[in-house]
């Protein structure tokens, strides 16, 4: 199932997107998409049976002009990993990490795919990001195998990790200060359940800028896959339904390219997709 919420800021709805790309009110059966829905497989189940026998009402948007929000609700963290792509490492200069590099962002620089981005005050290395984002569906604690991770995700998003780095790397401390600002994690359009994607190792990944293409990657170059990466968290915090992992980005940020380096500026408009997940479009501005 293509799982999303749409409206205005704070009065998203929950939807379905089905087989034909029809819109379908969620609402009758469900309060939102969270954690709480991914966790009760009786919720699902009713929803898929709404859905195939065609009992969910059409929301009307023939003018294009229904906000898509994030997918996902009341989001409990949002853990990150650094450098988990081969060729991303290569361009950065770092070595391949021997363990999973684990970061944090906030819940609240969550957007919607198309939401605006802002540039942060001070700002000159403003750094896009395609990830594929993983949303935890069953509690996940000391788990014991790369598949039993794989058995605790409830589906895939696309993500972009936006990213300043002279507050990441040049301003002392941890990665946070360059991942926290608002608006800095667009999430969506869509939660796509796990049954839709059988291999999250073949995903293909793509980001553009003002129509350039940037990255082109494949997640077969992660480091950590998924039920791996999965796993590894669950030994140092326990995951819950409704929590997010941003798993790494292929090579092609503007930080692993020559100067003068094509950091964001305001105007610009960097578009992205995970294949079989979606596309986001945002137009950033300054703060």
């Amino acid at each position: 199932m293509k799982l999303l919420r749409v409206g205005t800021v704070g009065a998203e709805r929950p939807a379905l997107l089905d087989q034909d790309g029809t819109l379908r009110d969620l609402s009758g059966l469900v309060t939102d998409i969270d954690g709480d829905l991914l966790a009760d497989e009786a919720a699902l189940g009713r929803i898929r049976a709404a859905a195939a026998g065609g009992e969910l009402p059409v929301i009307d948007d023939e003018a294009g002009t229904l906000r898509v929000g994030p997918p996902l609700g009341r989001i409990g963290k949002i853990v990150c990993i650094g450098l988990n792509y081969h060729d991303h490492a290569a361009e950065t200069g770092a070595a391949i990490p021997a363990e999973p590099i684990i970061f944090f962002k906030a819940p609240d620089t969550v957007v919607g795919p198309d939401d605006t981005v802002l540039v942060p005050r001070g700002s000159t290395k403003t750094d896009w990001e395609v990830e594929l984002a993983v949303v935890i569906g069953r509690t996940a604690r000391y788990l014991d195998s790369a598949e039993d991770g794989l058995a605790h995700v409830a589906g895939y998003a696309v993500a972009h990790d936006v990213s300043e780095r002279e507050f990441q790397i040049e301003r002392g401390g941890t990665w946070d200060k360059g991942k926290n600002c608002e608006t800095f994690n667009p999430l969506g359009p869509w939660l796509v359940t796990a049954d839709e994607v059988p291999d999250p190792q073949a995903l293909g990944l793509k980001l553009w800028v003002n129509g350039e293409l940037k990255q082109d990657g494949t997640t077969a170059e992660q480091i950590f896959p998924v039920g791996e990466v999965v796993r590894y968290v669950s030994q140092f915090m326990t995951l819950y339904p409704g929590d997010v992992i941003n798993t790494g980005t292929p090579a092609g940020v503007a930080m692993g390219q020559a100067e003068p380096k094509p950091y964001l500026r305001s105007g610009d408009v960097v578009e992205l997709e995970v294949e079989g997940l979606g596309r986001q479009r945002q137009e950033l501005k300054d703060a």
